[in-house]
């Protein structure tokens, strides 16, 4: 078990590696968004921000809804071992107990710690 731990926090570690705005401390809009399978310009609409935010990287409010979207893409794939599978639900799985919405549109809607609480009840067993 804590093998397969160790592997998935790498494949964790790694994702977000792969995020970094090149020599800054940010989560880089580009990145994320290739990551995700999106133009940047929808990025915009995933994080609710103005899409000429996205122009500045660094902005805090930018950062902090990007870093919410990685922290419930992270506790996913966590779950499910697998980063694409855990972006693949993240994007496209409707989740029955929120009216049948996306975990990104909660995420985009504000509501991160209601899917982080979701990912928890799974993970202890309950069914989606």
């Amino acid at each position: 078990m804590a093998h397969a731990q160790l592997a998935q926090s790498k494949v964790v570690s790694g994702f977000l590696d792969s995020l970094q705005e090149p020599r800054t401390p940010y989560i880089s809009p580009k990145r994320l968004s290739q990551a995700l399978g999106v133009k940047v310009a929808n990025l915009a609409q995933l994080t609710g921000v103005h899409r000429n935010t996205l122009r500045n990287p660094s902005s805090e409010r930018l950062q902090g809804r990007m870093r919410e979207m990685v922290k419930v893409i992270s506790a996913a794939t966590e779950l499910t071992g697998d980063i694409d599978k855990a972006i693949y639900w993240y994007r496209n799985e409707p989740i029955a107990d929120y009216g049948h919405r996306t975990a990104a549109e909660l995420v985009a809607g504000g509501q991160v710690e209601a899917v982080l609480a979701f990912i928890r009840d799974l993970e202890n067993g309950a069914r989606g």
